[in-house]
């Protein structure tokens, strides 16, 4: 039986490949230390998701480990000798980053340098899947001609319709120290496999979503609007007039692509993950979307100051990712994420 390293298994990606994969007949590992609760709080916690997996699948396996831990992530990687790996443990919040930049950094850097130096150390040949993020272009898109419509900003060019391709600037901008960290990350990634010719690839995700993730006001913006509907609690909108647009894609249709490119890896690629266009929405488009399922009117308060760095209008172009791996498309519309993401939170998750 084949076996994957999953990092962040625990998490709405990682648990998403973690079921997606044992379905396939893989031997999952996951590395997880519930960061995200020292991150984020009681509301940040993962061990309910590490509970189900270990509950549901007896093919999954937990490992508690810091990714930041060199000497372990070395010797559990020799050890293992995986056929396949994973990374998506990440300090994910460019607000949290500028209060513990050396936290953000060393997870997200120097714990991907760790990863891949491991990988490296024993099977090179072994694809290495890195869970990167669109913050890596800074905030260089918001140059970009914009249009405000009633409900939403838009691209006013056609040639950025279909949105940002991989091509798009990475430098001089504003990335936040997020950003910064994780674009230490993605060129580390990238240039494993162009200096040693390792399989590899960084998905540059948008909004990724799901009814597993444990959103929060600092990240995981469509659950934590979801929850903050459900729960009848204020949202707080941070400038753009609520028009600010991001691209959805389901954890589902992440570990889709992750499947396809196990099947076909390629050597330092990097595509724009998210929902496209057909997923994408404003802040202001999503309460109504969760007003008309729920039922239930949104409670929300304008902060006129933006989040540092924060993207006015961001779709990924999913013309390269299409390209190379045509069996793959978006499954999961935007109507389907909400529901599920509302039931979720509905049932809770006791």
């Amino acid at each position: 039986m084949k076996k994957m390293l999953v990092t962040g298994s625990s998490g709405l990606i990682g648990s998403e490949v973690v079921s997606y994969f044992v379905q396939q007949g893989w031997e999952i590992y996951g590395i997880d230390n519930n960061m995200r609760a020292d991150f984020f709080g009681p509301q940040g916690d993962t061990r309910w998701n590490q509970k189900r997996l270990e509950a549901t699948y007896s093919n999954f396996h937990h490992q508690e480990m810091d990714i930041r831990d060199r000497h372990a992530i070395l010797e559990y990687v020799k050890q293992l000798k995986p056929d396949a790996v994973v990374h998506t443990a990440a300090q994910p919040s460019h607000d949290l980053a500028a209060s513990r930049p050396f936290d953000d950094f060393d997870v997200n850097a120097v714990g991907t340098l760790n990863l891949v130096e491991a990988n490296r150390q024993t099977n090179p040949d072994v694809p290495f899947v890195h869970l990167s993020t669109n913050k890596v272009y800074g905030d260089a898109p918001n140059e970009l001609n914009l249009k405000e419509l009633e409900t939403r900003w838009d691209y006013a060019d056609p040639e950025y319709y279909h949105g940002i391709k991989e091509d798009f600037r990475i430098d001089q901008s504003k990335h936040s120290l997020f950003g910064a960290s994780k674009l230490a990350g993605d060129i580390m990634v990238q240039e494993y496999g162009r200096y040693f010719n390792m399989p590899c690839c960084c998905l540059r995700g948008g909004c990724l979503t799901g009814p597993s993730h444990s959103g929060v006001e600092l990240h995981g913006f469509l659950s934590y609007l979801i929850k903050c509907n459900v729960e009848e609690k204020k949202f707080n909108i941070f400038g753009y007039k609520g028009k600010q647009v991001r691209d959805n894609i389901h954890s589902y249709d992440v570990a889709r692509f992750i499947d396809e490119f196990l099947k076909s890896p390629r050597i330092a690629e990097v595509y724009n993950l998210g929902g496209g266009r057909g997923n994408s929405v404003s802040i202001l488009e999503s309460f109504s979307m969760i007003e008309s399922i729920s039922g239930k009117k949104m409670i929300s308060e304008y902060v006129p100051k933006n989040r540092e760095g924060d993207h006015i209008c961001y779709i990924s172009d999913l013309t390269k990712m299409k390209e190379h791996y045509p069996n793959w498309d978006i499954t999961r519309n935007l109507q389907t994420i909400f529901e599920e993401i509302y039931a979720a939170w509905e049932k809770g998750r006791k």
